[in-house]
């Protein structure tokens, strides 16, 4: 019997990590029947997303209505993919992230008694309100899954900390590595999106995304204000600025930066285009989790707009920096590294260390196990392992510069 798998997925980030798994489901389909459940809590920039992998949902439950709340649109989850559930009857629903979605669909499948596999477990800020609602979503989730897909060993250290069995957690990568490695090849040009009015000149490219709850008000402002100020400092910089739909940053964002020189603001970009803008930028500012994971692949550094992160690896390795949302701290940083060669190349080197390109098979071949009562879930060597830690690069002092010149007969 064919182990029956339903994949729920509701917005951009959970269709653009959960792409590659549904593939890998289905090239197994002699063991896997695999079902896709789109809640609908991104509408547009996830059906992008879907076209692009060629994914049809098998079940359509748009449950996104506006300006609702939080409560009742975890509510309308829970009904609809209860629902799903009933009508395809799976041994195992996976879940992805920390999004409303990933929640919500999590206790409906324990509420049907149904294993729950969270793809991206053990991810902590350690703060409930930091951010939110993400971190009580995926510790809630933790709690009733019965496969963690841990992408690092901090997140599967974090899980063992929690009491959760060493024999239920697999290390997986993150499988937006995967996603990226696939795309990052294809050519790609900016006519006819969002990004084609931006002078291609000499100016290096700054991406800068924001859109978290808590950043709303005034960090906001203090964020729009500080960006207007590097526009003024550096003069060879131009800021890109995809803004998010949510009316809240939209009314802040243009009402400080609209019609400001080398400032673009633009609507939001499909993920291709949006690989395309991270691969030609010169550093990002974001508040983004997922976006601390996909820049390291393209060597960026990351200037990370928030107070805490859950994905500290990028830090850890010296390729991101919190720095939160003064107007001075952002314009500080950020000049640091428009000034500083040797810092920006110590950020800009090493491997990506949230993947290898491999979390999707990983996770495939975890499941089979489970659905084939194998143990353990899968050897330790097939894990993902982080690469050694790069030594930090020795800088020479001005007197050692006069003596290589100088040896070299330059002086």
């Amino acid at each position: 019997m064919k182990c029956r798998i339903i994949a729920v997925l509701g917005t951009r980030p959970e269709a653009i990590k959960q792409a590659l798994v549904i593939h890998a489901l289905r090239q197994r389909s002699q063991e896997f029947e695999t079902a896709v459940v789109h809640t609908g809590q991104h509408r547009t920039m996830l059906d992008h997303v879907l076209q692009f992998f060629k994914i049809k949902p098998d079940f359509d439950l748009d449950v996104m209505r506006p300006n609702q709340t939080l409560n009742s649109l975890t509510a309308r989850v829970l009904d609809t993919v209860e629902n799903a559930c009933h009508r395809f009857e799976p041994h195992m629903v996976l879940v992805q992230g920390d999004t409303t979605t990933a929640f919500a669909s999590t206790l409906a499948a324990y509420y049907c008694k149904i294993p729950v596999g969270h793809i991206e477990a053990g991810l902590r800020s350690h703060d409930l309100y930091n951010p939110f609602p993400e971190e009580a979503n995926r510790r809630i989730a933790s709690v009733l899954t019965e496969i963690h897909f841990a992408p690092t060993a901090l997140s599967r250290d974090n899980l063992l900390a929690e009491g959760v069995s060493a024999e239920r957690i697999v290390v997986t990568g993150n499988t937006v590595i995967d996603t990226l490695r696939a795309l990052s090849s294809l050519p790609h040009s900016w006519e006819n999106t969002p990004l084609a009015g931006i002078p291609d000149d000499s100016s290096r490219l700054v991406l800068v995304t924001s859109h978290r709850r808590e950043s709303l008000g005034t960090d906001q402002e203090n964020m729009c204000l500080a960006l207007k100020d590097l526009v003024k400092l550096h003069p060879d910089i131009r800021i890109v600025y995809p803004v998010h739909l949510n009316p809240n940053v939209r009314t802040t964002v243009n009402a400080l930066l609209q019609n400001t020189n080398r400032i673009h603001l633009t609507e939001p970009l499909d993920y291709i285009t949006f690989v395309s803008l991270l691969r030609r930028c010169f550093l990002v500012l974001t508040d983004s989790g997922g976006i601390q994971e996909e820049a390291p692949t393209f060597g960026k550094p990351v200037l990370v707009l928030r107070k805490l992160t859950e994905r500290p690896e990028a830090s850890q390795f010296g390729m991101a920096k919190i720095i939160g949302m003064s107007r001075e701290g952002i314009v500080r940083e950020t000049s640091h590294l428009l000034n500083d060669a040797n810092a920006y190349q110590d950020m800009s080197e090493g491997d990506n260390p949230y993947g290898d390109g491999h979390s999707s098979e990983r996770i495939v071949e975890a499941v089979a196990r489970w659905y084939a009562k194998k143990t353990p879930l899968l050897e330790a060597d097939k894990q993902f392992k982080l690469a050694p830690r790069p030594q930090p690069r020795r800088r020479k002092t001005d007197y050692e510069e006069i003596a290589r010149k100088a040896a070299a007969g330059k002086e």
